[in-house]
């Protein structure tokens, strides 16, 4: 709407659980609000905010624009950062052409002519709601234009004083972090060339003590699988402000006349009850999408950490005949199948079937798999090169290094340079080869190193790869569409909306001990659902850790992803086996539920305890896990509180046996009702919580609730 008065154009998106108004003065468009829903607006409401102008400073208050300008009088970090040949059209200035709008859509096209730049934003409030920001700059001169950053520019309202970050490490990602936002700046960088364990390219703002279920959160990722930054700017003005975009390198992109450029997606959230109402907004985003998988996620057994590189037959097709006895319904042979590959220093990008290992081909292995009921996967990393390998021996020149100097090798190999259309046609028909010719379901997709000054041409690459990956995971889908991708990166190293957009499942760490996953799946839950989580059961020791854990534990961190075995079971004893089954069994007759309902994270007042659950979209049905991590200050646990269920209703509570069906979790005597039973409503459940026997450290606990009708 268009005040005749101020002249003053609004947009005002709404969805009825949060409002986006925007509006200008004919300039670049500003966000007046994000959060909670406002009603009926006009200008009134923009003097209702209008600011005083204090002294010492500028006379003009600076607007804040969707992609803030510096040449408007704005201090803080600049939205477009670019020159000319000559160092011109720097501090750029834009004007609205035409605004395009509807009650959950807005477009705006403006352009600077001074300096030969037009801009377009589109603003989409999903019915999730998401909503998205695009942006795109095109260069209308007639001489180059250097971009060096475009950032899109999200003010927050002053009570959002507190700000969670999420990252870690390799074996150890999505842990959370919290810091106070004061009057400074958090930045949170990414230069790893691809999404990276240390920093998620996310974060969440809120009212000081927000929690799962309680305080206003305003969340904002960027969808990008290449470099990235977030700034949290804590500007003097009493303004927050969240500024997001790609981290361009010197002279990695430079717009030649008529020449966009896309920024990636940035996807927003608001709730005003707490994480867990933004994460389910996030997870509804993702289901939403047509390329969401529609289909029950298959229990797989993945053969790395049951043989690692000791492939033959024998010993595969006997591991899928215990498989398959167990009720798993996919096996995926891991790295180790393809030309000159027996240890992790030879054979990327040679993606033929070994035949000194493989003398018969794959066939026999996929056809007895096959036979067993089970779909065959394959493990791949299609972006790296091994330098003792055919295909970097043929062509040195593909990989992303710069010939000066020494290459930098990680894992004893080197990236390939997918920005160039020779190198991605190569990989491509490699890729298509190997599907056309097997019948493979499934392709683990790996990418195992982080990008070191990656270098095309002499020029910064991490853009051009990340689109030519893409690009690449695009045509390999276009081409196989019945074939499932899973994004790994060393585990959870690459997971985001972009790539998500290409695959059905994420790989969510190389660490599947059961205690570090508690930490990492709670903070993979904070943006993606639980059907897109790899969750496996390890064996008895775990890989990364070397500790030890009981079935049960194993299982109950297992069961909320996509699950899946790693672990040799030729080596299990029949009854590990036989639990096995039952588990699997188990989690298949709640899958629906699992992957279907509501994520909650429940808060405890014990640090040493975690708790979350899935509740049914209809509130007549929910699992939820409570589990003891360490020792903590008291003998007893607190009482837990369950949060999403119909205040009206009555559910019975029983325990779910996994494996070990342990009833002595440390107490002399457990409470009456894990043997007779518990009958409780949902208010008194969410009120008063109920007493959980989990007593002794590294014990977890798995429930069913079931509504009475």
């Amino acid at each position: 709407m268009t005040d005749a008065a101020s002249n003053v154009e609004l947009v005002h998106l709404t969805d009825g659980h949060s409002s986006l108004l925007l509006s200008s003065d004919g300039g670049m468009p500003q966000l007046v609000h994000w959060g909670a829903p406002l009603g009926d607006v006009d200008d009134r409401l923009l003097r209702a905010v209008e600011r005083p102008v204090p002294r010492g400073g500028l006379d003009v208050d600076p607007p804040l624009g969707l992609v803030a300008e510096a040449s408007v009088g704005w201090f803080g970090t600049p939205g477009v950062e670019g020159h000319r040949a000559d160092g011109g059209d720097f501090a750029p200035q834009f004007r609205i052409d035409s605004t395009e709008s509807t009650p959950t859509t807005a477009r705006f096209e403006l352009t600077d002519a001074s300096a030969s730049l037009g801009m377009s934003i589109a603003v989409t409030l999903h019915p999730s709601g998401v909503a998205t920001f695009a942006v795109s700059l095109v260069n209308n001169g007639a001489s180059a234009y250097a971009l060096e950053a475009l950032r899109l520019s999200l003010p927050v309202p002053a009570q959002a004083a507190e700000l969670l970050t999420v990252g870690g490490r390799w074996t150890n990602e999505f842990l959370q972090t919290r810091t106070p936002w004061i009057a400074n700046c958090l930045t949170i960088e990414n230069r790893r060339g691809h999404t990276s364990h240390e920093r998620v390219g996310a974060v969440f703002a809120g009212t000081p003590g927000f929690a799962e279920h309680r305080g206003e959160v305003w969340a904002a990722h960027i969808g990008w699988s290449g470099n990235y930054e977030i700034v949290c700017d804590g500007v003097t003005d009493a303004r927050r402000v969240l500024h997001l975009g790609e981290l361009l390198a010197a002279g990695e992109v430079e717009l030649a006349p008529g020449e966009r450029y896309d920024m990636p997606v940035v996807y927003v959230a608001y709730s005003a009850e707490g994480l867990n109402a933004v994460s389910n907004r996030f997870h509804a985003y993702l289901r939403d999408r047509p390329n969401h998988p529609s289909t029950a996620r298959p229990v797989l057994l993945n053969t790395w950490e049951a043989v690692y590189f000791d492939h033959d037959f024998q010993t595969f097709a006997e591991l899928a005949d215990r498989a398959a006895e167990c009720g798993v319904e996919r096996f995926v042979v891991d790295d180790g199948w393809f030309h000159g590959r027996r240890s992790d220093t030879a054979g990327l990008g040679d993606w033929w079937v070994d035949p000194d290992v493989w003398p018969d081909g794959l066939t026999p292995l996929i056809d007895h798999v096959r036979g067993l009921g089970m779909q065959f996967g394959i493990w791949v990393e299609p972006e790296m090169v091994n330098p003792d390998s055919d295909l970097y021996r043929t062509h040195p020149d593909w990989t992303l290094v710069d010939e000066r100097y020494p290459a930098v090798l990680a894992r004893n190999q080197l990236v390939l340079d997918l920005g160039r259309d020779e190198v991605r046609d190569h990989v491509f028909g490699l890729l298509d080869a190997l599907l056309r010719d097997h019948d493979i379901a499934y392709v683990k997709w790996d990418m195992n190193r982080a990008l070191v000054a990656a270098t095309s041409g002499r020029r910064a690459g991490v853009h051009r790869q990340t689109l030519g990956v893409y690009e690449l995971f695009d045509r390999v889908r276009a081409a196989h569409p019945d074939v499932e991708l899973e994004t790994c990166s060393s585990g959870g190293g690459r997971v985001d909306f972009g790539i998500l957009e290409r695959t059905d499942r994420a790989w969510t760490s190389d660490s599947i001990d059961a205690l570090d996953r508690q930490h990492i799946q709670q903070g993979f839950s904070l943006l993606f659902p639980p059907e897109l989580m790899g969750s496996h059961i390890g064996s008895p020791v775990t890989h990364t850790t070397g500790r030890r854990h009981g079935l049960g534990l194993r299982a109950s961190a297992a069961m909320f992803g996509s699950m899946g075995i790693e672990w040799n079971l030729l080596k299990a004893s029949d009854q590990d086996r036989a639990a096995l089954a039952d588990i699997i069994a188990t989690h298949k007759r709640l899958r629906p539920l699992l992957h279907g309902g509501v994520v909650v994270r429940l808060d405890h007042p014990d640090p040493n305890v975690m708790a979350h659950g899935v509740v049914a979209p209809d509130r007549a049905h929910a699992v939820v896990e409570c589990t003891r991590l360490r020792s903590g200050p008291s003998l007893h646990t607190a009482p837990l509180r369950i949060v999403g269920l119909d205040p009206a209703r009555f559910y019975d509570i029983r325990i779910i046996p996994l494996g070990e069906v342990n009833r002595d979790w440390g107490a002399r005597r457990q409470p009456a009702w894990p043997e007779h039973g518990l009958q409780v409503s949902g208010q008194q459940l969410a009120s008063l919580g109920f007493s959980v026997p989990v007593l002794l450290p590294e014990t977890s606990v798995l429930l069913e609730l079931t509504a009475r009708d």
